[in-house]
């Protein structure tokens, strides 16, 4: 599998991030081996918060949140997808699918032993998160769903998300950092933008993040379709506590909390929240805000 690996150089002075990179080697069943990038904070003996990104950002999407966890005596383990931030970039968009990203994710839960997991998930954060929960059960004691979904295809996706799979496809430059400033309530930095550019030094490693939006199911029979139905099959029956935090400014995921909140049995009693004045990206908008929602989640159900 044909990779980029982007300098170390290109993520030195990040504003408010600066935690320790680590490193671990994922694979698949089609030989690819790839290096993933996560961010690793905490204690290593207490049970761990997953904070899994969406597209087209990257660990620092949670900078405002990893030092409250921290603080709160959690270890708090921060992925980078592959394709994004300091992990690989497959050159190639077919190396990109819906289960590779699944099984990358799952290995690194599987390298690191983890156990007793909260998950944090937002945007594919949850595609991904979501399915992995329902498929791992046994590993995962809670959930926090942030501006996410579980698509299967059997509904057609909404006017917000149909008009950003066009853009994304269309557009000659991806406007990483842009896109994510664009989405927003409060206008972020030059300095943040250029953060969020970081992991890509030109459009050869964008692959991934221009895949993505093709990769969400919205046809019945798209080849995702049938294991996130057998997902929510589990999720259906989900009793461990489950809580959704979506914001307020959010087109693309609006109404996905009401949904989850009736479908899913461990959303029963929770406090559950919507986080105003924030975006798609809440993390960006009001990170401290959805890290004390988490730390209180967790102290309410233990």
């Amino acid at each position: 599998m044909d990779f980029l690996r982007t300098d170390d150089s290109c993520f030195t002075h990040l504003p408010h991030y600066y935690f320790s990179p680590n490193y671990l080697t994922v694979d698949d069943t089609e030989g690819g081996e790839l290096r993933l990038h996560y961010v690793d904070e905490g204690p290593t003996d207490a049970a761990p918060i997953l904070l899994l990104h969406g597209e087209p950002t990257w660990s620092f999407l949670y900078r405002k949140m990893i030092p409250i966890l921290v603080k709160a005596g959690h270890r708090v383990i921060v992925p980078d997808l592959i394709g994004f931030g300091r992990s690989d970039k497959p050159t190639k968009r077919s190396d990109y699918t819906y289960q590779r990203h699944v099984d990358w994710i799952k290995s690194l839960l599987l390298q690191l032993n983890l156990n007793d997991i909260t998950l944090v998930c937002q945007d594919w954060g949850g595609l991904i998160g979501l399915r992995l929960a329902a498929e791992n059960s046994d590993r995962f004691a809670r959930i926090v769903a942030a501006n996410t979904m579980l698509p299967t295809g059997d509904h057609p996706p909404g006017e917000a998300f149909t008009k950003w799979r066009q853009f994304s496809q269309d557009v000659e430059i991806f406007p990483t950092g842009g896109l994510i400033n664009s989405t927003c309530v409060s206008a972020l930095s030059a300095e943040i933008i250029a953060a969020y550019d970081a992991p890509f030094p030109d459009e050869r490693y964008k692959e991934g993040a221009r895949q993505f939006p093709l990769l969400v199911p919205i046809t019945p029979d798209d080849p995702a379709s049938d294991k996130n139905r057998a997902a929510w099959k589990v999720l259906s029956q989900w009793q461990k506590p489950f809580l959704t935090a979506f914001s307020d400014s959010d087109p693309i995921t609006a109404g996905g909390d009401a949904l989850m909140q009736k479908l899913i049995p461990g959303t029963k009693g929770q406090k559950h929240t919507t986080i105003v004045a924030a975006g798609h990206f809440l993390q960006e908008d009001k990170g401290e805000v959805l890290a004390d929602v988490v730390v209180n989640f967790i102290a309410d159900n233990r």
